[in-house]
């Protein structure tokens, strides 16, 4: 046997064991608590979480199109079906709208700002607190929305029309449910975050998320949006 074959050799020996390596490695498990495991394995939970994403990634995807179709961006297309969906007779105070969308009242009052001033939205002084303001849908903000409901509706009902009353009903349930548990998750990050890691203190992330326990939003800046809060420089 020639020096090279002995080198080319060591070498496929060398790469086999690299890939065995590789291969026999196990993913420890990325959850602990019994409910979210099968047979002591998170394969299901797994699937569920990359299963989330898509369906943000779509929901974001679908609200993009929605936005870009009144010529607003998405987050301003959320913000303006909240409104009208809340606005009643009399207008829908700030504050009122962040706890519903899960965002500060900053937000929503730099957004709407910003739609009250393209003549979408209307604004006025409450008349129970004369510090507060409160927000309908004008004419042409209504006219915007009008114009395509009946895509909204098409699309909504394809996106879920494969849940059935008993099954929508479990959906708007766990998802409220994971809306209040990961506001404890993303307090765990920032407290993570503060501890000194080898001798050093970790850059804080400026990220606090406003509990839906809480009776008025805290103002909060955040590095790390929400999906559907992302990407509000739009044309005005």
């Amino acid at each position: 046997m020639s020096i090279s074959d002995v080198r080319e050799a060591r070498s496929s020996s060398a790469a086999a064991r690299r890939n065995a390596d590789a291969s026999a490695y196990v993913l420890p498990p990325t959850v602990s608590r019994p409910a979210l495991m099968q047979r002591g394995s998170d394969h299901h939970f797994r699937v569920l979480v990359q299963d989330l994403f898509t369906i943000a990634t779509r929901m974001e995807t679908v609200r993009d199109h929605f936005g870009r179709w009144m010529g607003i961006s998405a987050p301003q297309y959320s913000l303006m079906v909240a409104i009208a969906h809340m606005q009643g007779g009399i207008g829908v105070n700030v504050g009122a709208v962040a706890r519903a969308l899960h965002v500060s009242s900053a937000f929503v009052a730099s957004e709407s700002g910003k739609l009250a001033r393209r003549g979408l939205l209307t604004k006025r002084t409450s008349p129970e607190d004369r510090r507060g303001v409160l927000l309908s849908v004008s004419p042409a903000g209504r006219a915007k929305i009008d114009g395509i409901s009946k895509q909204i509706r098409t699309v909504n009902d394809l996106f879920f029309g494969v849940l059935d009353s008993k099954s929508f009903l479990a959906v708007s349930a766990a998802a409220a449910a994971l809306v209040e548990s990961s506001t404890d998750a993303i307090q765990y990050l920032e407290t993570f975050d503060k501890k000194p890691r080898n001798g050093t203190r970790r850059p804080a992330l400026k990220v606090a998320c406003t509990s839906p326990r809480q009776r008025m939003p805290p103002k909060r800046a955040c590095d790390n949006p929400p999906l559907w809060q992302r990407r509000t420089n739009a044309p005005q």
